[in-house]
């Protein structure tokens, strides 16, 4: 009959089998497997850099762009870079970036607040649901 005796729950008392077509489950479990992948949301992040001496103009020119990566479904992972002596300026980066936060609120929620890992001061903010 090309059946194959296929054990189909060994946890279960008493363990369950299936006289069933060997290469047919296996591609029916690898095509159940293709379409979970496909429906699972694809988080993408992107970058936003400062430095701990930003300017005004710089400053509102980045948080255009972070409000339109907002605004289309993406995170922003904004970070201040201290170079050499810069790192001194611990504060004024934390500042920077609760600043960004602060400006983001209708837009964004934050994740992480702005912590210091390095040479960097990261901060994650993530689009806001929206209501249908």
């Amino acid at each position: 009959m090309d059946l194959d005796l296929v054990e189909i729950s060994p946890t279960a008392e008493p363990p369950v089998c299936k006289l069933i077509d060997y290469k047919k489950f296996i591609y029916d479990q690898k095509k159940k497997q293709r379409t979970i992948k496909s429906k699972a949301i694809k988080v993408v992040i992107k970058e936003i850099r400062f430095g701990p001496n930003t300017g005004e103009h710089d400053f509102d020119f980045k948080l255009k762009h972070a409000t339109n990566f907002l605004e289309s479904g993406f995170k922003v992972k904004a970070f201040v870079f201290f170079r050499g002596r810069t790192i001194v300026f611990k504060e004024q980066g934390q500042i920077l970036l609760l600043k960004l936060a602060q400006a983001l609120e209708e837009v964004g929620v934050i994740e992480n607040m702005p912590k210091l890992e390095g040479k960097k001061m990261i901060m994650m903010v993530a689009p806001k649901k929206k209501n249908k």
